[in-house]
């Protein structure tokens, strides 16, 4: 009986065993099952987060390079700009200075006259209206005013004052840089 009974604990111990080791290669699988589960969603969100960063990446890349680009034309914009504000100075000194010379401002008044056919005035700074006096005393069609507030440079009048010439500084220099500026343009390209 002590056999039987050894017998019996030994087959009951055989189940025991044989069904923990089931139940157990049950849990592992399922483990297993679950484990891989959780890696293939946690493979998927990273696919998907790398998309979307890789996504982001691009676009930030395109507003950066756009950025560059506005920055860059902003710069040759602003530098355009300083370029030919510095150029229009430099003119208008320069003009200013010939203007100052009363020879040089009579010959440019003798030269804007000469093919008028009409009556008119000369309107100059006192300096320059006394050079121009006797200069102007031939032409007969045209006096000379003197305007104080005219440091250099010259007004022509004719129609009686309806319509009006001016080769001031400013004037001549502004006239002179809207007709360097598209060749400074494109220099600064």
């Amino acid at each position: 009986m002590s056999e039987d009974l050894q017998g019996l604990l030994e087959k009951i111990n055989r189940d025991g065993v044989e069904k923990a080791q089931a139940q157990a290669d049950a849990i592992i699988a399922d483990a297993k099952a679950k484990a891989a589960e959780i890696v293939k969603t946690a493979t998927d969100e990273a696919a998907k987060q790398k998309a979307a960063a890789a996504e982001a990446a691009k676009d930030y890349q395109t507003r950066a390079a756009e950025t560059v680009r506005q920055a860059a034309r902003d710069t040759v914009l602003s530098v355009r700009d300083a370029v030919t504000a510095l150029l229009e100075k430099a003119l208008v000194k320069d003009v200013s200075a010939a203007l100052a010379d009363d020879k040089a401002a009579a010959a440019l008044v003798a030269e804007v006259v000469k093919d008028f056919a009409v009556k008119g005035e000369i309107v100059a700074g006192e300096k320059l209206a006394k050079t121009l006096a006797a200069q102007v005393a031939a032409l007969k069609s045209f006096t000379v005013v003197t305007d104080a507030a005219l440091d250099a440079g010259f007004s022509v009048k004719l129609d009686g004052g309806r319509v009006e010439h001016a080769f001031t500084a400013d004037v001549i220099a502004g006239e002179l840089a809207k007709r360097l500026r598209p060749d400074l343009a494109a220099l600064l390209k």
